[in-house]
């Protein structure tokens, strides 16, 4: 047998990849991709706080991004919902992303989805900030989200991108069925006893099966749309486990990190985009974070959104072209299941009802997340 490494290309080297250019700032860590974006390629973002980044880039630099729903007010929306395609605020978990898709499609109806604040107003569990003076009623808030529950169809079912950024583990859930909180019950509020909720920090293997799970459900309804995958540099804010919140946040990444791969190499047209290599690599020395080593410099945010245009942005020269070469995707086989349905919100995938729309997004608010409100419902 001859040396196996023998003629692999320099990404494939540490010396040759990272060492050498990183003395130039020239560490360019995405070997290729297997597909790019048109500017009249509708995407659509879902995630933590650092997807708000690529919405906006993607806004700056001409391309269109889907936007199927909007509070109609800047100054209305001081937590950001406008800055997603659909008004669901941070998504942190897979399981948050799974139950979005299964209550959009009425395939998972939570028992608890209405909470009450401590000034007797009413909020939704799943987007408990969305509107500050919250509701007088439980029925209010269902009435309130129900075109919300549209706007995700359409938002899904319409886009020919989809980004999602994987944020956290550490959750709470219902243990009345496993329904998954964006918060904590009692940080903006909660109406039931404390018994009924519980902390849960997703392993790698819930992590990837519900992300493989959501990506089968999503492929049903559009079968060609293409999925880049990434991985929030943001380090925790708090950990409810007994861990310091370093190794929490190791752990939470490196779970994240590897679902993503996983699911990424297991299925056509789904891609790993690496920012949270090019933030927190050695390479970077870590001058890409701010003075609290948790948020991301403008300049971090810049060699991230570099690295993406140079691969995934495409002229609009090309346009035609590759978007003429579009194709539907083979639908994947959903995993086995786990926790039983009730436990995760699964069901059965309904035919697609498809609607027309898209809206460009205009706004430049600034990176929100709902993560930080645990540290100011303690001062």
């Amino acid at each position: 047998m001859t040396n196996p490494y023998l003629g692999l290309p320099d990404h494939a080297f540490w010396s040759r990849a990272v060492s050498r250019p990183a003395a130039r700032d020239a560490v360019d860590p995405l070997a290729g991709t297997p597909f790019t974006i048109g500017p009249r390629d509708a995407v659509a973002t879902a995630g933590s706080c650092f997807a708000q980044h690529i919405a906006r880039h993607l806004v700056a630099q001409g391309f269109s991004y889907l936007r199927a729903e909007s509070g109609g007010d800047p100054e209305a929306d001081p937590h950001g919902y406008d800055l997603f395609s659909a008004r669901y605020g941070n998504i942190y978990t897979c399981r948050q992303l799974l139950q979005t898709f299964n209550r959009a499609y009425s395939l998972f109806e939570p028992q608890d989805d209405v909470w009450q604040r401590p000034d007797g107003r009413y909020v939704d569990a799943f987007r408990p900030r969305i509107l500050e003076t919250g509701h007088d009623s439980p029925e209010a808030v269902r009435r309130a989200r129900e075109p919300h529950l549209q706007a995700i169809r359409r938002a899904f079912e319409e886009c020919d991108v989809f980004v999602f950024t994987l944020g956290l583990t550490e959750g709470w859930v219902s243990r009345l069925d496993g329904a998954a909180y964006p918060l904590a019950p009692g940080v903006v509020g909660a109406g039931r006893p404390a018994e009924d909720y519980a902390f849960h920090n997703f392993t790698a293997a819930e992590t990837r099966a519900d992300l493989a799970t959501f990506l089968a459900r999503l492929r049903a309804v559009n079968p060609r749309v293409r999925v880049i995958l990434t991985v929030s540099p943001v380090s925790l804010i708090a950990t409810y486990t007994a861990q310091h919140v370093l190794p929490a946040t190791v752990y939470s990444k490196s779970v994240l990190r590897v679902a993503a791969q996983e699911v990424a190499d297991g299925l056509p047209g789904v891609l790993y985009f690496p920012s949270f290599e090019i933030i927190t690599g050695p390479q970077a020395r870590g001058r890409y974070y701010e003075e609290d080593l948790r948020s991301v410099t403008p300049e971090g945010v810049a060699a991230v959104m570099d690295v993406f245009s140079r691969h995934l942005l495409r002229a609009a020269e090309e346009e035609d072209g590759e978007a003429a070469a579009a194709e539907p995707f083979p639908l994947p086989e959903e995993p086995p299941a786990g926790p039983p349905p009730s436990d995760t919100g699964a069901g059965t995938v309904p035919p697609s009802l498809r609607q027309d729309y898209a809206a460009e997004y205009a706004q430049n608010l600034d990176i929100i997340c709902d993560e930080e409100e645990i540290e100011r419902s303690l001062r």
